[in-house]
């Protein structure tokens, strides 16, 4: 009897040795698999010092994660290489061969994302890309000029509708008296992707995208208000050149730039750089950055697609899937962030407040983002924008009626859609 019992105790310490070490120990193993080891490839998102950038921040993730290399795919290389890991714009129109981010992220780790910076690369309600760096559009203004004509800049660098016409008309007249206007108070450029002058056009509030049912919206009072308002500076107030509409942007920013003969300026945050070199060294000059005007919403008014996100290609390797996403959350450390500033662009998570503390220009860019509004991932979005780019010009060329701009764009953009 004593053997039997002996027998049965024995067997069930065996059982639970195994259940509690020996079973564990195998699930053990069956979750830490080895993580991937290999190449990734992944395409420079082509913006001044990007290359350097991301290559620094490779040399550290490569670091802590040994068997793991990023090779940068220049832009030469990007026709004839399939990357990993692609900048997403919004011309980008193969949005099925991007592996959905959501399963990979935490909410808690979504929230620490800017809202404006994640929402536009939400398309049918799936993360397709994770946002790396953000910028948008600005007036520069020449300080020297308005100097030189007795006039005051914006106070704290808001102005209305109103007060900016009335300033820049100032600025806009006969230098050499031989009856021809040579100096003007306002340029910028149109065209594809270029969006710096619907500041003025959505002022009073239209929309381009509706957000919630991402359709198209610019139509109605609201939006023939704003078209008008951006016809008047040319045909009512004349305070730019009869070319407006045509000027190509390097020619427009040659002429605010080279020449000083434009007295304010409509581009990108790029440009802080450029004027901030030229006037330490002597051949520039002085400049400050403002907001677009107000209108009817009392709030400026910026459209933007400069979000700079990063999907991923899908594979059937499903670590190396992981280990792309883990190289996207590695830029989008709070570290990482802030070290855009080294190359001009600003953070797309929250909290991050200490950044171009010495640079009060991009300091006002930096909170002028809060009225930027980023255009999303839709469908047919560079027809859209081919459709709106040509009905515009043909505005300022004075080919149509405001009315029928707005209506000729409409009806060609719903067409789009059946």
């Amino acid at each position: 009897m004593r053997r039997i019992v002996l027998f049965i105790l024995l067997g069930f310490i065996l059982i639970w040795t195994y259940n509690l070490f020996i079973n564990n120990f195998i699930q053990l193993e069956q979750v830490e698999e080895d993580p991937y080891k290999g190449i990734i490839k992944i395409w420079d998102f082509s913006r001044k010092g990007s290359y350097i950038w991301l290559q620094n921040r490779i040399r550290t993730f490569e670091k802590k994660n040994p068997g793991v290399y990023i090779e940068i795919v220049s832009e030469d290389e990007q026709r004839d290489v399939m990357p990993d890991i692609i900048p997403i714009s919004l011309n980008f129109s193969n949005l099925d061969i991007l592996e959905p981010l959501d399963d990979y992220f935490e909410k808690q780790e979504l929230d620490e994302f800017k809202h404006q910076a994640l929402k536009p690369i939400i398309y049918y309600k799936e993360l397709k890309a994770v946002p790396i760096a953000m910028s948008t559009s600005a007036i520069y203004i020449n300080i020297d000029k308005f100097n030189e004509i007795g006039i005051s800049p914006p106070l704290d660098g808001d102005w209305t509708y109103e007060e900016f016409v009335d300033t820049l008309k100032q600025l806009t007249y006969d230098s050499e008296e031989d009856g021809v206007v040579d100096e003007y108070g306002f340029l910028t450029s149109i065209g594809g992707n270029n969006y710096h002058i619907w500041g003025i056009i959505l002022s009073d509030g239209a929309q381009l995208i509706e957000p919630k049912r991402l359709e198209y919206s610019f139509y109605g009072e609201k939006a023939l208000k704003g078209l008008e308002k951006l016809m008047d500076l040319k045909y009512k107030h004349r305070i730019v050149p009869d070319y407006f509409g045509i000027i190509g942007e390097k020619d427009a920013w040659n002429m605010f730039f080279e020449d000083q003969r434009v007295g304010a300026f409509a581009t990108g945050s790029w440009a802080v750089d450029i004027l901030d070199k030229s006037y330490k060294e002597g051949s520039g000059f002085n400049f400050d950055v403002v907001n677009f005007p107000t209108g009817d919403k009392d709030l400026p008014v910026i459209l933007s697609s400069d979000i700079i996100s990063y999907g991923v290609i899908k594979d059937e390797d499903p670590k190396k899937m992981e280990m792309c996403i883990k190289f996207l959350k590695h830029l989008t450390r709070n570290s990482n962030q802030r070290t855009l500033e080294e190359i001009g662009l600003f953070t797309v998570k929250r909290g991050i407040e200490d950044m171009y503390m010495d640079n009060p220009n991009m300091k006002r860019i930096e909170e002028s983002l809060s009225y930027t509004h980023y255009i999303p991932l839709m469908d047919n979005w560079r027809e859209i924008d081919s459709i709106l780019q040509e009905e515009i010009r043909r505005a300022l060329l004075g080919e149509k009626p405001s009315y029928q701009i707005i209506e000729d764009a409409k009806i060609q953009i719903d067409n789009l859609n059946r």
